[in-house]
């Protein structure tokens, strides 16, 4: 289907959007009135922009308070649409939204909303124009869309129909299968949103909180699929009012606009059994490596053999390191990118097993992921990679021919002694505050992963957001963190090593002549004892060994973490009999400790 988006939901001036808006492969726009009237450029041109770039203006929007009006009020609405109506001429659109009237003097008389309705559009029809009444979920009188449509049926206007906003509809609860019963051809236009699970008043809800498709927890699948059904062949049209996403980067947030358009096509294609318009690769099975770009390998190579990590390979025409423990391998490398900031170190790049590398990869194209270029000699393997919404590289690994061990020639094996690492449990990436909701929408759609909720933590610099993100069969684990920059930075990026012997770990890591361990304050210990009676001797071992507890209605969660380096830290963790979180109430304990200022050196 033809899509369109609202200038309203990007930042920047008109011309800024529609250049985002067309980049980003979207057929049409609605002009928010509000952006021409402060764009230099007249109607006219604004049309030729538009058509240049080959968008269609969908839509004119908003005409407001005009209906259930006094006979004095009713003529000066008339004439301001007359203005309207000639402005739109110039424009070259065809529909004007009109929203019922939120006024205090608005009148209760549909009869009289009907006349009044049927008027305007009469006057519209001598210019060629639509008009698509809407009910706001905040109107005086009419406020769902059931009563917006008796109106428009009532008046009988060939150029009045309807227009549909699913916030509208889904904030006040109303069933969208009642949208079955209008006729496609009185459906005008379809605008679209979603928003978070909020108890606020709905009026605020919607101008500061809405987002794109799949970000919230509407079913917007539902209700299109309803819409669809009545025959409506109009343009899917989000219309998004978020104070992020209009203060963060225009080009970026179009095509995250555009990307969520086309999932939700894909979700509506199940429902209605028509065939999906993406390719559809099973699931990524769990991680073949993580790699971290530093300028101190030494410094991570001494950090890892703690760990019991061995170096096993070199890479034959780059300068990266292969460092393994059964099923967990890092890559250092001393190739530094401009996007690690300052030479830092930084996780840099995420192999993925995939079953099916080509298709994973043809799908994130199909979903506007950035496809990384990569030099490689003839007789390298060939993996394709995309762009996480952090930058975070994405590589496609075959799970049944790993093919990329091979670019590494073995070395005689050099680290600590071997220890209880089994694999890589989960991999924690940091995003700025305008890129988060954009990274669960990336990842769920581009790989398939299933989001848990969000959840806030406190940081002693401010609160940091956080949400996990997993495959069905719980082997591949991500989670995303959003803080703003403080005063140290963005919080850090994290690899979690699955350890089935963690104790064996930490007595290790605590017998070395320096510390690797991040300390963990007794005040922990203390509340934890409180928290859960685990027996004395039990919670002395976990104090004594620097260990984290925690325990979910599956089972148990041990957990310690290293010392940060630059962004960068590793953490431990051993879930017992099927634990499924990740630690997240020990989280503000660990956050202090990594704040807390380093001891000073022993004299």
């Amino acid at each position: 289907m033809r899509t369109s988006i609202a200038t309203v939901s990007l930042s920047g001036s008109l011309t800024e959007k529609l250049d985002a808006i067309a980049r980003a492969g979207f057929d049409g726009v609605e002009i928010f009135e509000n952006d021409l009237l402060g764009c230099p450029l007249s109607p006219e041109q604004v049309r030729e922009r538009a058509e240049q770039l080959g968008l269609s203006i969908d839509l004119y929007q908003p005409f407001r308070d005009f209906d259930s009006t006094s006979p004095e009020r009713l003529r000066a609405n008339l004439r301001r649409a007359e203005h309207k109506f000639r402005l739109m001429n110039r424009l070259g659109t065809d529909t004007l939204l009109v929203c019922s009237n939120a006024s205090p003097d608005a009148v209760t008389d549909d009869d009289l909303a009907a006349e009044q309705l049927r008027q305007l559009a009469e006057r519209a029809a001598d210019h060629g124009i639509r008009i698509a009444y809407e009910a706001l979920a905040w109107g005086r009188h009419v406020d769902t869309y059931l009563h917006a449509w008796r109106i428009v049926r009532a008046a009988d206007h060939p150029n009045l129909g309807t227009c549909l906003d699913s916030f509208h509809i889904l904030s006040r609860g109303s069933e969208p299968e009642g949208i079955e019963a209008i006729p496609g051809d009185k459906i005008f236009f379809l605008q679209l949103a979603d928003a978070p699970l909020l108890a606020m008043d709905v009026l605020r809800w919607s101008r500061h909180y809405r987002c794109f498709p799949g970000q919230g927890g509407f079913d917007l699948a539902g209700l299109l699929a309803n819409v669809l059904r009545t025959g409506y062949t109009g343009p899917l049209s989000l219309e998004v009012f978020n104070d992020n996403f209009r203060q963060a980067d225009t080009g970026r947030t179009a095509v995250d606009a555009k990307r969520s358009l086309t999932v939700l096509e894909e979700s509506v294609a199940d429902i209605l059994s028509t065939g999906s318009p993406l390719p559809r690769p099973g699931q990524p099975g769990g991680f073949a490596f993580a790699e971290i770009a530093t300028p101190d390998p030494e410094r991570l190579g001494s950090l890892l053999s703690a760990l019991g990590f061995a170096h096993t390979g070199r890479h034959g025409t780059k300068p990266v390191e292969l460092w393994e423990q059964r099923g967990a391998r890092i890559l250092l490398n001393r190739a530094v990118p401009e996007a690690a900031g300052n030479g830092s170190t930084s996780l840099v790049a995420l192999g993925l097993d995939t079953p099916d590398p080509e298709l994973s990869a043809a799908r994130a194209r199909a979903l506007l992921s950035p496809v990384l270029p990569r030099d490689r000699a003839p007789d390298e393997a060939s993996l394709d990679a995309v762009a996480a919404p952090d930058g975070t590289a994405l590589f496609f690994c075959d799970s049944t021919e790993p093919r990329w061990r091979e670019d590494f020639s073995p070395t005689v094996p050099r680290g600590g002694t071997p220890g209880s690492v089994r694999s890589i449990d989960h991999v924690v990436l940091a995003h700025p505050w305008d890129q988060f909701d954009e990274a669960a929408l990336f990842y769920r759609a581009v790989l398939g992963l299933d989001p848990h909720e969000s959840i806030e933590v406190a940081d002693p610099y401010g609160l940091l957001r956080s949400r996990a993100m997993t495959n069905r069969a719980g082997t591949l684990r991500l989670v995303l963190n959003m803080a703003k920059v403080g005063p140290r930075g963005l919080p850090g990026q994290h690899i979690a090593l699955a350890d089935d012997d963690i104790r064996a770990t930490a007595r290790r890591l605590r017998d070395l002549p320096y510390t690797e361990t991040l300390p963990i304050p007794d005040n922990y210990y203390d509340d934890l004892r409180a928290r859960f009676d685990l027996g004395e001797e039990r919670h002395q071992e976990l104090r004594e060994l620097g260990l984290l507890y925690d325990r979910d209605e599956h089972g148990e969660f041990l957990h310690l973490y290293t010392v940060t380096v630059d962004r960068v830290f590793f953490e431990l963790v051993q879930r017992i009999d099927g634990y499924q979180g990740f630690g997240t109430a020990n989280a503000p304990a660990r956050l202090t400790a990594q704040h807390a200022p380093a001891p000073a050196p022993a004299e």
